[in-house]
């Protein structure tokens, strides 16, 4: 399967969005393929505006966040990788989603949901008190 991240980022950006809140993405600088301001930076740590009044063209696509803003007056084009986002959430109240360092939609766990039993016939419910 592939990362659920950026469809998360996605909807959790809309959703901030339509609560007239304002929208900011954490970003791990550690990450290869950062376009972005590291002076501003913190601890390996970069947190960016990305409300509608604050950037151009931002483009929340499966492998990049990019978008064009200002800092210190100077315009700029930002790029993201999105494993590089380690959380969206909203200024004003902290609420949005933080993720975890591993959400790369590779294998499910062993023997899926079946907690680690591989059956070869169809799948049983069992009911665990």
């Amino acid at each position: 399967m592939t990362s659920s991240r950026p469809y998360l980022i996605r909807a959790l950006y809309e959703w901030i969005v339509d609560n007239g809140l304002t929208p900011y993405i954490l970003v791990d600088i550690g990450k290869d393929g950062i376009d972005a301001p590291l002076e501003y930076a913190d601890n390996g740590k970069l947190v960016l505006n990305v409300a509608p009044r604050a950037v151009r063209g931002l483009n929340v696509g499966n492998d990049f966040v990019s978008f064009n803003a200002r800092f210190g007056g100077t315009p700029r084009d930002v790029t993201v990788p999105v494993e590089a986002v380690m959380a969206i959430y909203a200024r004003e109240n902290g609420q949005g989603m933080l993720f975890n360092e591993r959400d790369d939609g590779g294998e499910p766990p062993e023997g899926g949901p079946g907690g680690g039993q591989k059956s070869a016939g169809r799948p049983t419910l069992r009911v665990v008190k």
